[in-house]
């Protein structure tokens, strides 16, 4: 007994080693693509007001324009996950950084509301899978009880997009005038340049898998697989046959249909927090970005906390529950609400809430998965959110351009609400998939990782 709780004292020492080399390797070039990706993604926010008076695009053509990138992205998300499973991480997420970094710059040539639909939705088409394939290259290098840590990391990059993205587009587009370009045309290409210089790194720092790391032992790469298996989630080598499995699980579609509501909220408020900051008297492209960037600061916050919350209740869904039932009061009190300061502290409320139980939904979703399925099964709910993400800003631009703010904040309440009236049905859910879970597991089969108490410090 001594000399096997000795030796397995020994794996788990050894398993966090690993864990801390593979974090330190792999999560700032990570975190670093995801910035990139959010920032080319929403920096078309800072340029709202501009593409009006220099293009002439509405708002109600903003509001199509800015979701249609997420309807293209949901049209492909799956297709490309799938791609991703064949051809590695490594290679695929090289190929979606470049294609989209080249197509962020060609916003620059944008000159009616047909060509802003037209770059925004192959922007859309060339970050499809991006997301997935992040949270799949999760589910490869960690063990169950690090991921909620490891996603919540690659969330700060979310984070750093709504501090960093927002002043960083302000100050480009400061820009305005020189080389005969207005200033939004100047965020677009510089920001789409540094994204092809991110995927240069991909290529050169992200191995696909363990036993590809050049900086881990043989011991190392194989404790890491070895802990990274969830025993007791149905995996498959071919979706033929296993399409429910991947996709038509009750759990999956309760938490995508949550999921949906989040980003609803979450989306429509990042394209349009800039231009109601500009609303309330802000001046100066670089300071709206200021103030703007806030919501990064309080989605920093969330990130730490929420999931730092969910380590010591050791339940995602009862913390998921209870920070679902937290969005309807703030979206309430936004609604009513109309003073300037005020108005901007409830919409960084709602960040923090809307980005900080983000590392749940996926964390719930990982440990019920393995393999291709995991790979379909992880970008089926972002599709489904990627949808929210497009009638978010879709609505609330249809309200603005009917001069209807209270139809804008119905929106915010009604996909507040929505997610709530959804919570049993996750519950139950997820309650009847361990159970089965648990009557086909043998003795012992436990999700990777689940026998030892380690974290990436």
């Amino acid at each position: 007994m001594n000399q096997q709780r000795t030796a397995q004292d020994g794996t788990d020492a050894l398993h966090a080693t690993a864990s801390r080399k593979a974090a330190f390797r792999l999560l700032p070039i990570l975190c670093l693509t995801y910035f990139m990706a959010f920032v080319d993604r929403t920096n078309v926010g800072m340029a709202k007001t501009s593409l009006e008076a220099d293009v002439g695009i509405s708002a109600a053509a903003y509001g199509v324009g800015a979701g249609i990138f997420f309807l293209s992205y949901a049209l492909l998300e799956v297709p490309s996950n799938l791609i991703m499973y064949r051809v590695g991480p490594r290679r695929w997420i090289t190929r979606i950084a470049v294609t989209w970094g080249l197509l962020c710059s060609c916003m620059m040539f944008v000159q009616d509301e047909m060509s802003f639909y037209i770059v925004r939705f192959l922007l859309g088409a060339a970050e499809a899978g991006l997301y997935p394939a992040l949270m799949y290259t999760v589910t490869i290098w960690f063990s169950q009880k690090q991921r909620v840590t490891v996603v919540g990391i690659l969330y700060l990059a979310v984070c750093a997009g709504f501090a960093l993205g927002a002043p960083l587009g302000g100050a480009l587009m400061e820009l305005h005038g020189a080389g005969g370009l207005y200033g939004w045309q100047w965020m677009f290409l510089v920001e789409g340049l540094l994204t092809v210089v991110v995927a240069y790194f991909v290529w050169r720092l992200v191995p696909d898998r363990p036993q590809d790391a050049k900086w881990l032992t043989a011991r190392e790469a194989a404790v890491l697989n070895e802990r990274a298996v969830v025993r007791t989630a149905p995996g498959h080598g071919t979706l033929k046959g296993n399409a429910r499995i991947a996709f038509a699980r009750p759990f999956i579609l309760a938490l995508s249909l949550i999921y949906f509501a989040n980003q609803v909220n979450s989306v429509a408020i990042q394209y349009n927090f800039p231009s109601i900051v500009e609303s309330l008297d802000v001046e100066g492209s670089f300071l709206i970005g200021v103030v703007s960037g806030s919501a990064g600061i309080a989605s920093f916050i969330g990130v730490l906390v929420i999931p730092w919350i969910q380590r010591r209740v050791q339940s995602e869904v009862r913390v998921l529950t209870y920070v679902t039932l937290a969005t309807v009061p703030v979206a309430i009190a936004y609604s009513v609400s109309d003073g300037a300061i005020l108005r901007i502290l409830l919409i960084d409320a709602a960040m923090l809430l809307l980005v900080g139980i983000l590392p749940l939904y996926w964390s719930v979703a990982m440990a019920r998965m393995s393999g291709l399925m995991a790979a379909a099964g992880l970008a089926f709910i972002n599709t489904v959110g990627l949808l929210g993400g497009f009638v978010g800003p879709y609505l609330y631009g249809l309200a603005e351009g009917r001069g209807s703010e209270t139809a804008g904040h119905a929106v915010l309440v009604g996909a507040a609400v929505l997610g709530v009236l959804l919570l049993p049905v996750l519950h139950r859910t997820v309650r009847s998939e361990d159970r089965r879970a648990g009557q086909g597991a043998g003795p012992g089969s436990l999700a990777g990782g689940e026998a030892g108490a380690e974290v990436v410090k």
